[in-house]
This record gives C-alpha cells, sequence and structure tokens, in this order.
C-alpha cells in the first residue's frame, strides 16, 4: 500500500516544487590594486567600456535605481538594475529585468577585494533555467562571466 501511495505523492509535490537556482561563480586576479580595478569597472554602465560583448551602455533610473540598457555586439538587448552598491566595500549587485538570456529571476553580483600586491574579481550570480537545459543557462553565464573577467584583468594592468 506505501508503494502505490508513494509515486502519486511524489508526483505532485514534484509537480509544485520549483527548480533549484543555479549558483555560478568566477574569479580572476589582477596584478593592479583594488582602487584602480574598481576605478574601471565600479560605474554601473561602464561595463559597455570593458566587455566585449557590449556595444554600448545607456543609464536611466526607474523608482530611484539605476537601469542600465547594455546593446550587445551582434544584436540583443539587455536591461539591468543596480539593487545595492557598496563604494567601500567594491561591490555591487544587479538583476536582469529583461534580455535574450535563457535565465530568470537572475541576481549577481560583481566585487573587487585586496589579494596580496593585486586584486581579486567576482563575479557571482544566481538565476533558473528558462527555456533552455540547466547547462546552457550555465554555460550562457559563465562565458559572459569568463570574457568579461578576462577583460578586466587585460584593461587593469
Amino acid at each position: 500500500m506505501i508503494r502505490t501511495l508513494a509515486l502519486p505523492v511524489l508526483a505532485l509535490v514534484a509537480g509544485t516544487v520549483p527548480g533549484y537556482a543555479i549558483d555560478v561563480a568566477k574569479t580572476a586576479t589582477v596584478a593592479a590594486p583594488p582602487a584602480k580595478v574598481w576605478q574601471a569597472i565600479g560605474d554601473f554602465c561602464g561595463i559597455g567600456d570593458w566587455h566585449p560583448a557590449v556595444e554600448k551602455c545607456a543609464l536611466s533610473e526607474k523608482d530611484g535605481m539605476k537601469v542600465r540598457t547594455l546593446s550587445l555586439k551582434g544584436g540583443g538587448t539587455l536591461v539591468e538594475e543596480q539593487v545595492s552598491r557598496d563604494d567601500k566595500v567594491m561591490s555591487y549587485t544587479y538583476t536582469i529585468l529583461s534580455g535574450p538570456l535563457p535565465v530568470s529571476d537572475y541576481k549577481s553580483t560583481l566585487s573587487v577585494a585586496p589579494d596580496g600586491t593585486g586584486s581579486k574579481l567576482s563575479w557571482t550570480g544566481t538565476f533558473n533555467a528558462k527555456g533552455a537545459p540547466d547547462t546552457v543557462a550555465t554555460d550562457a553565464i559563465s562565458g559572459i562571466y569568463e570574457s568579461g573577467l578576462k577583460a578586466i584583468a587585460d584593461k587593469a594592468k
């Protein structure tokens, strides 16, 4: 009797529980002091100057929050909102409001910390896959982080 009840109960529970969020974290070491690295990346719309996938960034405000509209090389537009910022700690957190990426419920933090005589850059995010398998969403975000961190490291030298 337990066997026949267990399957339908599990099916009901599985159908109502949302999928687990996906976490991606990438880091890079830069041979430059944190203040110099933060100067290169700290401006919320500055991503247009250093990320190789971004053609341009336009800054606006929505309900007192900074919003950036990123025009992507090869087409497409991402709209992101800065939800928190700490210049003393050298980090900011943002969410994606709209865009072509296969993710939903996206929240990400970009930060700089001292690391010996240089800096450690961290770009972390959590999200759910949307319209694609988890691996496709993870690969997309990982690629964005890796190419961005490499570009920051090159720019901040």
